[in-house]
């Protein structure tokens, strides 16, 4: 099993509830082929380095899972007929930037907690 990394960038005229359910459809996609989730994270609104479709924002998203590999394609296929992504990344994490990773979630489930408290 190998460790990937996607991040994509939904449109920003999306309302909250509506792109909570395109990450999902991304999320359930994933588990219904096998693949297993490691970790999730929204990073939020943020400014696209450039317009694309006339659009300067957009939600980006992460999602860090365990393939083989065989899933990769079909989802990259999903995005590019979704109308709601406006750009997707996927990319093979070697043992150092699986550390690294591993060193973030910490970081932000440390984060996260002190937000609660």
């Amino acid at each position: 099993m190998n460790h990937y990394e996607t991040v994509f960038i939904l449109t920003p005229v999306l309302s909250d509830e509506q792109m909570k359910e395109a990450v999902k459809k991304y999320e359930d996609f994933l588990k219904d082929h096998g693949a297993e989730m490691v970790h999730r994270e929204n990073w939020g609104m943020r400014k696209l380095a450039y317009p694309i479709q006339k659009k300067s924002t957009g939600f980006y998203q992460l999602f860090e899972f365990k393939d083989d590999g065989k899933v990769i394609a079909d989802m990259e296929v999903q995005f590019k007929r979704d109308e709601r992504v406006l750009r997707f990344l996927t990319v093979k994490l070697d043992k150092h930037a699986v550390a690294y990773s591993e060193k973030r979630r910490k970081k932000f489930a440390a984060e996260k907690k002190g937000e609660e408290a």
